[in-house]
């Protein structure tokens, strides 16, 4: 199948893969896969493959993206090929069932892929090439080494891309917003970041990190005063109070260069560790202890693995 680049120009540069890529090889290996997949897709081929819908899989493919995650967490890199090849598998899942149905194909896909990697990267592959890839925007390519003029060279592509895929306004026959950018498929740790972080750029955000510490406060009084009350029915404003609170310490976690996803993940692995050592030291289930015994044995077992920590990280200096 072909993968069409935009033809090259006189400043476009030519695009050579690292020498530990082998082309050649990965072509062939690819086009296996989509003949794989549309063999099981076929009529008779595989009863399960041909009776999913978009619907069913999606749920898979937030799997997939998770199994990605911890592999990268865990530096297995044998797990994350792996993990990466079945990641890969849902976009040829989803491209053949497009196929399959009329809308597109995996070589659409490709090709949609590939001119949005030229028509973003100008101070790689040249302007002309990043135009002839549908490039709207006026930027200047000469970046000189700097990830920063990249990183702002890329959001006035992607917001020209946006602007015309719009045509001005919206669907809905709304105004667009600069936030119309920012994707709601995405998990709503990281769309309340990226929210923030392009508010900032309108000059609408916190100064400093530390003014966001009273608005915790805030926010954290608020959702108690909604809380308490138990009413049944003011369910819809604690949620809303709760949802005004984790933006809040999504935005803390942006202001300090955390990444919030990151951070709970990390959270959810030191509680999985503390508990398990919980259980391993208690002489009784957890069940049979009071609730200060309960306590003395998460304290004991955050310890015991900070100590553990501390040794692990003394060794890999040392």
């Amino acid at each position: 199948m072909g993968m069409d680049l935009p033809p090259e120009s006189s400043n476009a540069k030519v695009f050579a893969p690292p020498p530990a890529t082998d082309p050649a090889r990965a072509a062939v290996l690819f086009a296996e896969s989509v003949g794989i997949m549309a063999r099981l897709r076929a009529p008779d081929g595989c009863p399960w493959d041909r009776e999913q819908s978009f619907d069913s899989i999606r749920k898979y493919t937030l799997e997939e993206t998770y199994e990605v995650f911890d592999a990268i967490e865990r530096r297995d890199w044998r797990h994350l090929a792996e993990e990466l090849g079945d990641l890969l598998l849902q976009v040829l899942f989803y491209a053949e069932m497009a196929a399959n149905d009329g809308h597109f194909t995996i070589a659409d896909v490709l090709d949609h892929l590939n001119k949005k990697l030229v028509r973003r990267h100008p101070h790689v592959f040249g302007d002309d090439a990043s135009r002839a890839a549908g490039n709207r925007a006026d930027v200047d390519a000469a970046v000189e080494g700097s990830s920063a003029a990249v990183l702002r060279n890329w959001e006035e592509i992607k917001a020209a891309e946006a602007l015309h895929a719009a045509g001005a306004p919206s669907a809905q026959g709304l105004p667009t917003s600069r936030l119309d950018c920012v994707q709601r498929a995405m998990p709503a740790l990281a769309e309340a970041a990226k929210l923030g972080a392009k508010a900032q750029k309108s000059g609408f955000d916190w100064p400093h990190w530390r003014d966001l510490l009273p608005k915790l406060a805030e926010e954290t009084a608020e959702l108690e005063a909604e809380a308490s009350s138990g009413d049944p029915s003011r369910k819809p404003a604690v949620e809303a109070e709760l949802g005004d609170l984790l933006f809040t310490a999504v935005n803390l976690g942006r202001h300090l260069g955390v990444d919030a996803e990151m951070a709970l993940r990390g959270c959810n692995r030191r509680f999985r560790q503390r508990f398990r050592e919980m259980e391993l030291a208690a002489d009784r289930p957890l069940e049979e202890l009071s609730p200060p015994e309960l306590e003395e044995q998460w304290a004991r077992a955050k310890q015991k693995l900070a100590a553990a920590d501390l040794i692990l990280q003394a060794e890999s200096e040392a």
